[in-house]
């Protein structure tokens, strides 16, 4: 599965005293699927570089909100608010 964001069904205990989260996101950086650095790879300039935090752009992977990512845990995280 080549996504940067993954996400899993934590372990919630029947005995635990909060209600579980359904899952749980991270992410994964880039670099772990490029294996060796090709050679002549895409490069930014040197000011776009320095914004973004690396020189090639395969290696970049700006952070997104796990909420935007999937909306159905925002809304699942409302209704836990609301109780």
């Amino acid at each position: 599965m080549n996504t940067y964001r993954k996400k899993y069904v934590p372990f919630s205990s029947p005995l635990d005293p909060c209600k579980p989260l359904p899952y749980v996101t991270y992410e994964t950086p880039p670099q772990l699927y490029l294996g060796f650095q090709p050679p002549r790879l895409a490069q930014y300039t040197p000011r776009d570089a320095l914004r973004k935090g690396t020189l090639w752009k395969a290696l970049y992977a700006p952070y997104t909100n796990p909420y935007q990512a999937y909306p159905e845990m925002k809304r699942e995280a409302n209704e836990d608010e609301s109780v």
